[in-house]
């Protein structure tokens, strides 16, 4: 399980070379696409242009995760857009062959305990490949294998990311802005999906936490047949990919409530929050939600969570004025002159703008922006912890208005909101 203790942000004499050449690469990419799309548009010939997909794998794993991340956001990228992120879910080009062998030799060089494994992943993300696996007596695993030297590749892509976000925090009016403390958090808990045997530990944990709500299924993860950069996990058969296209508006409809309530509870109550629920780690099986991948998996601490809690009630009852205050309350800077009255004012407008509208009427993402700027113009700096239960739910939003537009995505969260609070 990730925490969310930031690491060292110091750029390694060794690493500098290495960090150069990953600049030089994403400008070169970015800056060719740029160039032939203005081409094209000045001379207007057709071109064949690079996909926005191939883009970030040629990018690299990091960059992958952000656009897993973005593909929910039809608020943000055009449904087009969106839909080619979407082949970075489960749809990664998986490695090669002998690079499976060579991860699964390492981990068992003694022999494996598994008669015979697939040749073809059944799944590919940007951090490792999942392949179905058979026991001597012919139980099905699923064999989640790391790919080797990606640990490396990551750790420079976010040695580059700090070092931008240092330079940016230079520039007039984001000074303030704690953008260094925000890449390292984020970065910390990326990270952590490296490491197979804390998700082994957070998928047991999730299945305990969730383990009243029902037609939520976890797959149990199997330690004693892990090693480190591979994780054994119980296969679930029967998976099909969660669209609904396939499903009628009561069955969409229930399947929201059902992962609402589940998310809500990590929120909430145990502070334990997957932080990437797209559509590449949500299945369906028979009536269940299968969630996948608990690489992206971040321990709330109870101030946190409290605090996240009261606002997101305050929200939802159209409380804008006490929203404010746990804004003012859980911010890491209040500056002595900031017009306080004025501050409050605009957050009681803007929550009472939003209160009770449905899935399709509310729009988190632009909802936090509008928030942000506000603290922004106030001078108000939030504690970057609080960007981990925010892009939980910003990743899921898209997910609920692609099924259900009309749910109280709000009034969902005050039954259990009430339970936490009272």
């Amino acid at each position: 399980m990730a925490s969310t203790t930031p690491p060292s942000d110091s750029v390694p004499r060794s690493s500098r070379l290495v960090i150069a050449l990953r600049v030089g690469a994403w400008a070169a990419i970015t800056g060719s696409h740029l160039l032939a799309t203005t081409r094209r548009r000045l001379t207007r010939r057709p071109h064949h242009e690079p996909s926005l997909t191939v883009l970030l794998t040629r990018l690299g794993p990091t960059f992958v995760k952000g656009g897993q991340l973005l593909s929910t956001r039809t608020d943000v990228l055009s449904e087009r857009r969106c839909e080619q992120l979407r082949h970075l879910h489960d749809r990664v080009a998986p490695m090669s062959a002998h690079a499976a062998r060579t991860a699964l030799a390492l981990a068992y060089p003694g022999g494996g305990p598994f008669a015979r494994i697939a040749d073809e992943p059944a799944g590919s993300g940007s951090i490792a490949s999942v392949y179905q696996a058979w026991l001597p007596d012919g139980t099905p695993v699923a064999v989640k294998v790391r790919r080797p030297g990606i640990g490396p590749q990551m750790r420079t892509d976010f040695e580059l990311l700090g070092a931008g976000a240092r330079l940016a925090q230079r520039l007039p009016g984001l000074h303030r802005v704690p953008m260094r403390r925000l890449v390292r958090h984020v970065s910390a808990a990326v990270l952590q999906q490296l490491d197979l045997t804390q998700e082994a530990t957070a998928l047991a944990a999730l299945r305990r936490n969730l383990a009243g709500v029902s037609s939520i299924r976890i797959p149990a993860p199997l330690p004693e047949l892990s090693r480190d950069g591979v994780l054994v996990m119980e296969w679930i058969p029967g998976l099909r990919r969660f669209r609904p296209g396939d499903l009628t508006r009561e069955q969409r409809r229930e399947i929201v409530r059902q992962v609402l309530q589940g998310v809500y509870r990590m929120l909430f109550i145990d502070g334990l929050v997957h932080c990437d629920m797209h559509p590449g780690n949500l299945y369906l099986s028979d009536t269940d939600v299968v969630l996948l991948d608990a690489g992206f998996v971040v321990q709330l601490t109870p101030q946190v969570r409290r605090l996240f809690a009261e606002f997101f009630l305050n929200m939802s009852l159209g409380r804008g004025e006490k929203a404010a205050d746990v804004v003012l309350r859980s911010a890491e800077q209040v500056p002595a002159d900031c017009d306080l009255a004025a501050f409050r004012s605009d957050v009681r407008e803007l929550v009472e703008s939003t209160h009770r509208r449905t899935a399709g009427q509310f729009r988190l993402g632009p909802f936090a922006t509008r928030l942000f700027d506000l603290q922004r113009r106030s001078g108000i700096v939030a504690a970057p912890e609080f960007v981990f239960p925010l892009m939980s739910l910003l990743v899921l939003e898209g997910m609920i208005n692609e099924f259900d537009v009309d749910v109280d995505f709000q009034g969902e969260a005050i039954p259990t909101l009430l339970t936490v609070l009272r």
